[in-house]
């Protein structure tokens, strides 16, 4: 491989980039869009969630079930409802998304020792967000019964009240103390954000020249065909590298994301994943040989799959076994382990070995294919 030849078509392809702003756009701004957009309104929290509650008993005991609630970051009190068709009303308007009814006999009961019961009503259109209300509201209205019934223990047998809790569950969260979701969402934009810029980008490329009826040109020139597809990823690989620092630097200082590892092992791993993301693009340009079409295959065969079957944001493992096994192949589901292994853990090579040796055997693998299957004549 000669590099002069080699530095010639990289400055060729350069040239074009810079006089294209829809390719700079497509390159840089965009996923500067894409990572602002995500990062602030892409939350899995599931916080003042809209509450209506309706006290039948209006005592001291049913306010205090209340206050627990109102004294919750979880539920935010949004309406006083008066009878079960208001409660229904603001459920199907979204006004709330949760309703609290307490029975009128609720504080007799609780005053004589019997078991008191409360509904909680749930909008069960959206299922990931009444699963979680459901399990803070259960553990509000746990916590507080376990404090009356240690609170009528000390009153009637005191020795008997240090023994009503024998267990105490003392957690200790690990890598992500606060459980803030932005911090588990935002390592796994960068490799849907990289994958969009090198594959769509990469995609036009040898594309473009078909259409363009520059292709002749190209192929009469006396270069080899290593030297023609590494070059003309040249420029691609830069735009590239500048989305992966603006992205490290947006998520430090913009968006509080802690890098505890190492940035050098980051720019590494990140450097192979878009090796691998930019050959792929260009082995769908030279089979394509068509813009549109291009552009279609680099969005279905690697843009969707980095989004749905990385772990990004749906778990795999909750996927059909047949979907898990597909994954294994999306390059994205290691780079994005990778990330949250370098960014929340502050793990090494020698815990994520396996994911960086498939990314290189992947983007050797690619490149090489994508040489090959470019041939200097027309067909």
């Amino acid at each position: 491989m000669n590099l002069r030849r080699l530095k010639a078509v990289a400055s060729k392809e350069f040239l074009h980039v810079l006089r294209d702003p829809r390719s700079l756009a497509l390159g840089i701004v965009t996923p500067m869009i894409m990572l602002f957009l995500f990062g602030y309104a892409l939350t899995l929290d599931v916080d003042r969630v809209p509450l209506a509650v309706w006290d039948q008993s209006n005592t001291p005991q049913s306010r205090e079930l209340v206050s627990r609630f109102q004294g919750s970051r979880y539920f935010a009190l949004r309406l006083n409802g008066s009878s079960y068709a208001g409660l229904e009303q603001a459920i199907d308007r979204r006004d709330v998304l949760a309703a609290l009814v307490i029975p009128v006999d609720f504080a007799s009961r609780l005053g004589v020792g019997r078991e008191a019961a409360v509904q909680l009503l749930l909008d069960g259109s959206d299922p990931t967000t009444a699963t979680i209300a459901l399990g803070y509201a259960e553990a509000i209205v746990l916590t507080w019964s376990r404090q009356i019934m240690v609170e009528t223990l000390q009153r009637n047998n005191p020795h008997l009240a240090k023994a009503a809790t024998p267990l105490e569950i003392r957690p200790r969260i690990w890598f992500n103390t606060d459980m803030v979701s932005r911090n588990f969402i935002f390592p796994g934009l960068i490799p849907v954000i990289m994958m969009i810029v090198a594959a769509l980008l990469t995609s036009l490329s040898m594309a473009r020249e078909w259409e363009t009826g520059t292709m002749e040109q190209i192929i009469t020139m006396p270069v080899s065909r290593a030297e023609l597809v590494i070059g003309k990823l040249a420029p691609y690989f830069c735009i590239g590298v500048v989305d992966l620092a603006l992205a490290v630097v947006i998520g430090v200082f913009v968006f509080d994301v802690p890098l505890k590892g190492s940035l050098w092992l980051l720019s590494l791993m990140s450097l192979l994943f878009l090796l691998g993301a930019l050959s792929v693009g260009m082995l769908i340009s030279i089979l394509a040989k068509s813009q549109l079409l291009a552009s279609q295959l680099a969005l279905v065969i690697t843009v969707l799959p980095a989004f749905l079957l990385s772990g990004f944001i749906f778990p795999l493992e909750n996927m059909p076994t047949p979907i898990q096994v597909v994954s294994h192949i999306v390059t994205a589901r290691y780079f994005v382990t990778i990330l949250r292994g370098i960014y929340l853990k502050d793990v090494g090579l020698i815990v994520l070995w396996p994911q960086a040796m498939f990314l290189l055997a992947f983007a050797g693998i690619i490149l090489g294919a994508a040489i090959l299957k470019f041939r200097k004549r027309l067909d």
